[in-house]
């Protein structure tokens, strides 16, 4: 039976809502390939899980996915080496921005959580202790996922984001002298600028995020991504993680597992029920698309399709 809370008439109202509403903010300037980004882009993507499929504006336009990224390597690794995970990174809110290195000397380079760049480079440095060809395997677990061979990194970005990423080098270092980084910190720094320049579209974002919507969800080849154990896991730390020190403002205003990007991108779960992802490149003064957040907040009002 089909839901008719989620048809193409209620994307298509909030998407008009929203642009009534005007855009603020501005892209991400400090990443110079992203700075060059159409700022008025705007398009939103929303996959139930019995596959009815309705989509808005530019939602077939691919973009730098940057940070959404990180719930795939969470996944991946998640799935590789299960619980040892929690060892070497946390699952608690940061509350300070995503590339902070304030609680790095107190927590001995153990990051908060996953979601923040210091603990994706952690989760980075894992898998490059366990896949053989660690790039080539990650994009191909995307690819399975969503079923889609066309998704691939973006050189152009990832150099870009090399070129000014004197930060994220400093985090990843200081993490190595803790010895929360096994592997050369080089390696770890290119998979980790490879891993945020991955481009997708909003419509292949919620297929490749169906996984952690849809229980019963498997690949071409019959397997499971993760059991519900893990997917209730890696849910529950977007709800509380995943848009940095807003997060708190996303649960209260969306009420939904979530996880954003500095590409302007945001790709929203509502387990058992659909995926939901929106791009907009203006961001707030947090990071996270200034119109991304509104069309989320305004979509669960009017369906009341929060999980709360």
């Amino acid at each position: 039976m089909k839901n008719k809370l989620y048809s193409q008439e209620i994307l298509e109202e909030v998407y008009q809502l929203i642009i009534k509403e005007g855009d603020q903010g501005e892209v991400a300037q400090y990443i110079p390939e992203l700075s060059r980004v159409n700022p008025d882009k705007f398009g939103a993507h929303l996959l139930t899980t019995q596959g009815e499929s309705f989509g808005v504006g530019d939602c077939q336009t691919k973009f730098s996915i940057q940070s959404i990224s990180k719930v795939f390597s969470l996944s991946l690794a998640y799935q590789l080496i299960g619980d040892k995970i929690w060892e070497r990174v946390g699952v608690e809110p940061s509350g300070n921005p995503f590339n902070s290195l304030l609680q790095l000397e107190a927590d001995e380079g153990i990051p908060r959580n996953p979601l923040i760049n210091a603990g994706a480079m952690v989760i980075c440095d894992i898998l490059i202790s366990n896949l053989k060809e660690p790039a080539t395997d990650f994009i191909n677990f995307i690819r399975e996922i969503s079923a889609n061979k066309a998704i691939n990194y973006s050189e152009s970005v990832a150099r870009s984001e090399k070129s000014v990423g004197y930060r994220n080098i400093a985090l990843c270092n200081f993490i190595k002298s803790f010895g929360n980084i096994e592997n050369d910190a080089n390696e770890v720094l290119d998979f980790y600028f490879h891993m945020c320049s991955i481009e997708m579209s909003c419509e292949e974002l919620t297929k490749a995020f169906m996984f952690l919507a849809h229980v019963e969800f498997r690949t071409k080849e019959n397997n499971r991504v993760l059991n519900r154990h893990k997917s209730k896991r890696i849910n529950a730390i977007m709800q509380t993680c995943g848009f940095y020190d807003e997060s708190g403002e996303f649960s209260f205003k969306v009420g939904l597992p979530g996880k954003s990007g500095v590409g302007g991108g945001i790709l929203a779960v509502h387990p058992d029920n659909y995926c939901l992802a929106v791009w907009s490149p203006k961001l707030n003064e947090k990071g996270n698309s200034y119109r991304g957040m509104k069309f989320l907040e305004q979509f669960t009002t009017v369906t009341e399709s929060s999980i709360f």
